[in-house]
């Protein structure tokens, strides 16, 4: 697994999960560039993600839906904030209705991914900000931690696959 520490900081209001991959920067970023390769790791193998759209600018956005065991298919939204290729990103991340629209009842994080060189390969850490503590553990008590920990554990296996 490629996580080496993950920080719940409810002081900060942030989660931060940093992961050390046997990757060039270069390759790492295309995980999040390229929605099938996306769709191969955000969410856990039981609740895989499809991508409808994917627009990786400043002011871009993605919406995707995540498929559960039962068939249930929650949607998502990202609005991207900041594109530096391919050092980082950041984006607004929320739930959404049926249509794409957003879920304004349900809590929206600030999603800051950092990718750094290291002698190994890359350092990815992903740190979510959160606007309340009511926010950071109703998340929490839906299974965020578990979920990016299952998700993450699967980059290991994509990075390996040209």
């Amino acid at each position: 697994m490629p996580i080496i520490r993950t920080v719940k900081d409810l002081e900060a209001l942030t989660l931060t999960f940093v992961a050390e991959l046997a990757a060039p920067r270069e390759r790492v970023w295309q995980i999040w560039a390229d929605p099938r390769q996306l769709e191969r790791w955000w969410g856990p193998p039981t609740w895989p993600a499809t991508f409808e759209e994917h627009e990786l600018v400043p002011q871009g956005t993605a919406r995707y839906f995540m498929t559960g065991p039962q068939g249930e298919k929650p949607r998502a939204w990202w609005r991207f904030l900041a594109v530096d290729e391919p050092r980082s990103l950041s984006f607004d991340d929320g739930f959404s209705d049926e249509a794409g629209a957003p879920d304004l009842t349900m809590p929206i994080i600030r999603a800051e991914v950092i990718l750094e060189e290291i002698p190994t390969g890359t350092r990815m850490t992903i740190t979510s900000t959160f606007a309340s503590e009511a926010h950071f553990e109703q998340l929490s008590s839906m299974g965020m931690v578990e979920g990016m920990t299952s998700a993450m554990g699967q980059i290991d296996a994509l990075l390996s696959v040209s």
